[in-house]
């Protein structure tokens, strides 16, 4: 360990040494240097440079054109967006820049709208503390998500294939380059090139480049030939996360660092994937990682997300995987500008927005910490061994990440967990109850504490999801409302004790809170807390950190009408209680009642008053002896100021008025205990099946004399060559994953009961097809057993006692492409069936070796556990 420390130290005071010569002989402009061992490093300090932050587009393509479209001041809602960034700890930011909207086809810098924005954009920013990381070429149209306007760029005429190659238009990026470096920010009067605040440039976003590697090389230094002719000595960044295969060129070419993204739940599912999938991030296994070459090269993640995932835990894990692989910058894909998060028409895949995502806010917040306090190349093991790291805590089960340090304590949901040290505590964030605050809202809240006896409270409007806000988006439907309300709030702060004043300070706010002990009712806006004696020296518009004391940002109340938030059991089991939770807000205040109308086989309607939770959250439970085997229909009916609202048709009347026309209720399947628990059924869960698309196949089709439906899976090739890894190992597999936990729900207690799982389908090809079926727990643990299935339709059962521990494949597949297939994590236990909440489906396992480039598939009606 003293000869490891010895090394180490030594290696550090080398790279100093290093960036001390580059120091000497570079121009004042160049505030980040990158050293001999890869590491950028501040010119002033020699100090490791860490960033994380966002990619934001309210100048640009949709985000521009839908503010223009709702007559909303571009410049006030850039303010609005970057006071909360700084609420969130971001100190990067990183944008593809739309050349097609800003140049000609000749290359030529057009001076408009969009770059007067994204300057201003960038002198705002700067007020924050916010460094930045610049592409100055997207190769995108401006279109989507809707259509590509006509814009006068040359990615517009060439497109990105013709422009890594046409040679006229690779003069118009040279040219281009040339001239967006040399651009003076009209409101800084600095050129892009000499700003200290923009960190490097990154040449072009994605290139995935084909063909000759020498040519690549040249196509790259001649990018870079033109940005260094503008006398710039930045850093200067490539994308080397695609088209790995080019690893030679990207290696000899004139560049200081290479760039990644990634996506670990891939992208465009049609609705919120489902399931634990802290396996996903569990590694970013770069590729390079081992040529001693890519150790002198600077290492930023422009992009990544885990998209299609509406749950908090989940960021702080890959900020923990970031600085594992070495990497100093992460700017996540990508903040909503507030006024279209409402109904998240930008990038319907991606949802971050203070507001309107509060949970997932607070996650990217403790993110960011993770990628300031934890050192690069830090190793806390494989998933779940990893859940507890330095001063976090993540926990897929209770959709909760946390940092707790002496001085600050984050949480994304409720949490039992107390502050490490109450007394050194210096700032708050949150959402939800914790043992220091307890909040019914749904907003997220900052306590920060300014002096000794004087803190700053700041409320979020409450914000409610009414409905998934991935897949399918419209401007004319919202995904997420926000409610002005107020709630009871109670502060366990040992330094403001029982007897402290609040007092408000954001514009307009004349809301004044009289305190009783510790507690006092709250409604959105920021607020002085003043413990009795104290001293406040502080003014309301004094400035503090990188905000203005009473500076506040929320959009307006959105609510526009009653919204009723519930989602039926798939199936339940008779004879047990079954619990209704919804979620129900209204554009007044709450509903005066909301009462449970349900009715079974074997009797009448029956009524049962719904209890309120707190919040937004309401429960009634429907007591066994009406469980019974047949269909359970129910209505949620509230009265409002006299009126009753029958949900879920949102129909002006009363069950029992004899005019009441609804015939559509919420409407639950009740089986008895002993009756198989159907975990995958084609015909209602295919559209969730995550699997790697083929042309042809993955279609549904009726079963001849079964009255069914199944999905037909034919695999020509159970490995095709990767176009963006070319040179990857072959890996015979094609496996599909449903998380069936939620579809389960309602039986879940019945699991222990069963012993085998039965598959109902055939091969296809005339043929027999080896198939092995996995169950993976909420551990990520897997266990796997093989069928050989027959030409012949029928079924196929596996013994639950058969299952061995498998690899699971790591499923959604993750971009960049690069990134493990199997995931190599879990503990060493044995299955427990209760436990279970993923299917994996595998044709690969089991073929013999002769057969793996063989055609083979296979038809799926359904898979059960009886």
């Amino acid at each position: 360990m003293k000869s490891s420390a010895i090394f180490t130290k030594t290696i550090f005071s080398l790279s100093l040494f290093v960036w001390a010569i580059c120091s000497l002989s570079a121009q004042n402009q160049a505030s980040v240097l990158v050293d001999e061992q890869g590491v950028m490093r501040w010119q002033e300090n020699g100090e490791e440079v860490q960033g994380f932050g966002v990619n934001y587009s309210a100048p640009f393509a949709h985000a521009f054109r839908t503010a223009r479209k709702l007559n909303v001041p571009i410049t006030e809602a850039i303010d609005d967006d970057l006071y909360h960034f700084a609420r969130l700890g971001f100190d990067a930011y990183r944008v593809h820049v739309w050349d097609t909207e800003i140049s000609d086809t000749l290359g030529n810098l057009i001076e408009n709208e969009h770059l007067r924005l994204f300057d201003y954009l960038i002198f705002k920013a700067k007020e924050r503390g916010i460094k930045f990381f610049i592409t100055p070429i997207a190769f995108w149209g401006n279109g989507w998500p809707e259509r590509d306007e006509p814009t006068p760029g040359f990615s517009a005429k060439y497109g990105k294939g013709d422009c890594l190659t046409n040679p006229e238009a690779i003069k118009a990026q040279e040219n281009y380059l040339y001239q967006f470096l040399h651009h003076i920010n009209v409101y800084t009067g600095v050129a892009y090139k000499d700003d200290p605040d923009i960190i490097a440039f990154e040449v072009s976003n994605e290139p995935h480049h084909r063909g000759d590697p020498d040519k690549v090389k040249t196509f790259i230094n001649r990018m870079v030939a033109a940005m260094r002719k503008t006398g710039c000595q930045k850093p200067i960044f490539y994308n080397i996360s695609h088209a790995v295969q080019m690893a030679e060129a990207y290696f000899e070419a004139d560049i200081q660092g290479g760039t990644f993204q990634w996506y670990p739940t891939n992208l465009v599912a049609p609705e919120e994937q489902k399931g634990n999938l802290l396996p996903n991030v569990d590694d970013y296994d770069i590729p390079y990682a081992k040529d001693k070459r890519f150790d002198k090269m600077a290492k930023v993640v422009y992009e990544f997300d885990a998209a299609d995932v509406g749950r908090s835990y989940i960021y702080p894990a890959m900020a923990r995987s970031f600085r594992t692989a070495g990497i100093q910058w992460a700017t996540h894909f990508a903040y909503d500008p507030t006024y279209l998060a409402d109904v998240n028409t930008e990038y319907n895949t991606h949802y971050m927005n203070l507001a309107y995502t509060p949970q997932k806010a607070l996650s990217l917040k403790i993110a960011g910490k993770v990628f300031h306090k934890i050192p690069r190349y830090a190793d806390y093991g494989s998933y779940p061994a990893n859940i507890n790291f330095g001063d976090f805590h993540i926990s897929y089960e209770k959709d909760l990440a946390e940092m707790n340090s002496e001085t600050e304590f984050i949480y994304t949901n409720h949490t039992d967990s107390k502050p490490k040290n109450l007394s050194a505590l210096e700032s708050i964030s949150g959402w939800g109850n914790s043992p220091i605050v307890q909040y019914q809202g749904t907003g997220a809240y900052f306590l920060d504490k300014i002096e000794e006896g004087v803190w700053r409270l700041e409320v979020m409007p409450d914000a409610v999801w009414i409905r998934d806000p991935f897949g399918d988006t419209s401007p004319k439907r919202k995904v997420a409302v926000i409610k002005w309300n107020q709630w009871d709030m109670q502060l366990q702060l040992s330094e403001l004790g029982n007897d402290f004043s609040i007092r408000p300070i954001n514009e307009g706010n004349t809301f004044q809170p009289e305190v009783n002990k510790q507690s006092f009712s709250i409604r959105p806006g920021t607020y002085f807390l003043i413990k009795k004696g104290a001293k406040n020296r502080f003014r309301p518009s004094d400035r503090w950190k990188n905000i203005q004391l009473n500076e506040f940002s929320a959009p307006k109340e959105n609510v526009e009408k009653t919204h009723v938030i519930h989602k039926p059991a798939t199936e339940v089991s008779a004879g047990k209680d079954y619990e209704v939770t919804a979620t129900i807000i209204t554009a007044g205040g709450h509903p005066e009642s909301a009462t449970l109308f349900y009715q079974g086989p074997g009797y009448w309607q029956q009524s049962i008053e719904m209890e309120h939770l707190g919040g937004y959250r309401y429960r009634a439970s429907i007591p066994d002896s009406m469980i019974r085997p047949g269909f359970l229909n129910y209505n949620i009916v509230l009265r409002q100021k006299g009126v009753y609202q029958t949900f879920p048709e949102n129909i002006s009347s009363h069950p029992w008025d004899w005019d009441f026309y609804g015939d559509a209720p919420y409407r639950v399947k009740v089986v008895p205990q002993d009756f198989p628990i159907y975990l995958f059924q084609a015909e209602a869960d295919t559209r969730m099946l995550n699997r790697r698309w083929i042309r042809g196949s993955g279609n549904l089709v009726p079963v001849k004399n079964q009255n069914g439906t199944a999905l037909e899976v034919n695999v020509d090739q159970l490995f095709s060559p990767d176009s963006e890894n070319p040179n990857a190992d072959p890996i015979y597999d094609y496996s599909m994953r449903f998380a069936f936990g939620e579809k389960i729900a309602g039986r879940a207690d019945d699991l222990s009961k069963k012993s085998s799982i039965v598959f109902t389908g055939k091969s296809l090809n005339e043929k027999p097809c080896k198939f092995q079926i996995t169950l993976v727990d909420k551990n990520a643990n897997a266990y796997g057993g093989i069928l050989e299935l027959q030409p012949e339709f029928g079924e196929y059962t596996l013994e639950l006692k058969q299952l061995k521990k498998v690899k699971p494949v790591t499923l959604p597949r993750p971009y960049p492409t690069f990134l493990p297939y199997y995931f190599e994590g879990g503990t060493d236990v044995p299955l427990d069936i209760e436990k279970v909440e993923v299917l994996h489906l595998s044709i690969g396992p089991g073929i013999a070796e002769k057969e793996l480039k063989d055609r083979h598939g296979v038809l799926i009606e359904s898979v059960r556990i009886e």
